[in-house]
């Protein structure tokens, strides 16, 4: 039966899901470390640069390629299912990755290596979904701000694993790949209990067509068939959600990603409240809905009333953010992959005295720093694209736009940074670039497509960094090789410093340029758009 606890109690319950959301974010980030880790491995077990990549490049393909069917799942079955199977397949990722670093070469070969990796990035794919999840659906007034906290401790996540390593194992790779497995696996599954979506506020469903709304002078169609969704009990931690009656109509070349204005009533006001505040939306609101005659009120506040899956691929509001989030998160990757890489290649250039254990303690530190700035940079757009939208009046793409100046910024520096002091610069502007463009992307796909789908249309555009990540990661590699020199054990060897792999950084330079003019071209489209469908909708009103 639906829970009866206060309005109070309500809220607190709500806080707590957030809560064990944001445990479970911070143990979804850990590809991300994999350049703490990743030369030492493959130094072990004798692999090339473009090998390495490749395990790195699963790692991601898992993270990103499965949040389609993982969506799916959390959408219909809720957050408690997707996070358990994040936890088994972490564990069952990273433990024979660990076991093949401590037999050394030969234990296992590159198949299975990019097998098990994959694991771990479905792994923390899965249980991401259901941390996003949770946070979106408790709080849908003020998703940017919900969303912000598991969205920084995701960016967190390889910060956090780190330095448990480095305090608690002095740099024993073996002992971090463990710790990966059984420290990631075990957060999810107890924090997973206490993951539900909790009921805003409940309506009866009224026995005929009301004739008229009081206290507004508008006309709403209602949608019986739409609003006829069944709920299931708080203690089954999902929620079927309803689409909203008096959401306008968009036609699919409308553009999502617009100015403010074209946000459906109530937006302003739902928006800017606190994630504490003790106030809530009427349920009157967003019209009637059913489930044994009582059910929560929807909570889309999107443009569109509920788009889902391959509904999206007729807009081109898709389109641009599908190439935004690709070509993005490829410039990313390549420098979050392989910033082990250029330290090793920079350290060896400047000082051929630096020992291994030296540069892998340099490498943890600036893995450290893409980490700890990428949950800064969530923070900000995620909060901050609340206060934008609001305040200013402006589009939440500015935010992306921003995420692509700095990204520029970073190529130029990784392009002329010789001294190994200074790398640390590269790395604090990638992870602040990420971070502004992950902290905000998943409010922008919910506001334009709404939040029921939010797991399974996240997937779909998480498709975007599997093409261009891949892309990158391997042309990084590639380039690196092409410098490098194999040693008589086996191992591989760059000497040349900066030119082991600064031409790749001249080509994500391009692209982080190209970004910058579509988040321009598509926040100039969006505000015509939008000036077109009101005009529309005013004269359809006068008709009306």
């Amino acid at each position: 039966m639906v829970s009866s606890a206060s309005p109070k109690g309500l809220k607190a319950q709500r806080l707590v899901s957030v809560v064990a959301a944001t445990l479970i974010a911070i143990a979804c980030g850990t590809n991300y470390a994999y350049s703490a880790w990743a030369p030492q491995f493959a130094e072990r077990l004798k692999l090339s640069s473009t090998e390495s990549n490749l395990i790195g490049t699963a790692g991601n393909l898992g993270m990103y390629s499965t949040g389609i069917p993982l969506g799916l799942v959390v959408d219909s079955r809720g957050p408690r299912p997707g996070a358990l199977i994040g936890a088994v397949a972490l564990g069952v990722g990273y433990f024979p990755i660990h076991r093949a670093y401590a037999g050394g070469p030969g234990s296992m070969g590159v198949p299975g290596l990019c097998f098990f990796a994959f694991l771990t990035g479905l792994g923390s794919c899965s249980a991401f979904m259901a941390s996003i999840k949770t946070s979106a659906s408790n709080f849908p007034d003020h998703r940017g701000s919900a969303t912000a906290f598991p969205l920084a401790a995701f960016g967190l996540s390889a910060f956090f694993f780190s330095t448990i390593a480095r305090l608690a194992f002095s740099d024993d790779t073996a002992a971090f790949l463990l710790l990966l497995s059984l420290g990631t696996a075990t957060i999810i599954f107890v924090s997973s209990f206490f993951t539900r979506i909790i009921p805003s506020s409940y309506s009866s469903l009224p026995t005929h067509e009301p004739e008229s709304v009081s206290g507004t002078s508008q006309l709403h169609r209602t949608k019986s068939g739409d609003s006829r969704r069944s709920y299931d009990t708080v203690e089954t931690g999902t929620q079927q959600e309803t689409s909203n009656p008096q959401e306008p109509a968009v036609t699919p070349s409308g553009s999502g990603i617009l100015h403010s204005n074209a946000r459906v009533p109530n937006v302003d006001t739902e928006e800017t409240s606190s994630l504490m505040s003790n106030s809530t939306t009427s349920a009157n609101s967003d019209g009637s809905f059913c489930a044994e005659g009582v059910v929560p009120r929807a909570a889309h506040n999107s443009l569109y009333a509920d788009v889902r899956g391959l509904a999206m691929l007729p807009l081109i509001d898709f389109w641009q953010l599908f190439a935004l989030l690709g070509l993005l998160t490829g410039v990313g990757l390549m420098t979050i992959n392989n910033i082990g890489y250029n330290v090793k290649s920079l350290w060896k250039y400047y000082d051929d005295s630096a020992t291994p254990e030296f540069i892998q303690k340099r490498q943890v530190l600036h893995v450290s720093t893409l980490s700890i700035l990428s949950c800064i940079g969530r923070l900000l757009s995620g909060i901050g694209s609340d206060i934008l939208v609001k305040k200013l009046h402006m589009s939440r793409l500015w935010c992306i736009f921003t995420s692509s100046v700095i990204f520029c910024i970073a190529q130029l520096a990784a392009s002329q940074i010789s001294n190994p002091h200074h790398l640390i610069a590269v790395s604090g502007i990638t992870g602040l670039a990420y971070g502004f463009l992950f902290g905000v992307f998943p409010s922008i796909v919910a506001q334009i497509f709404g939040v029921a789908g939010i797991s399974q249309n996240w997937g779909f555009m998480t498709l975007a960094p599997v093409i261009f990540g891949n892309i990158f990661n391997l042309l990084y590699g590639t380039i690196y090789d092409r410098h490098s020199v194999v040693l008589p054990g086996g191992e591989r060897d760059c000497t040349e410093g900066l030119e082991c792999y600064r031409s790749a950084y001249y080509i994500t330079l391009y692209a982080g340029v190209a970004s910058a003019f579509i988040t321009l071209w598509a926040i100039w489209h969006g505000k015509r758009v939008m000036e077109r469908q009101r005009m529309g909708k005013g004269a359809h009103e006068r008709i009306a």
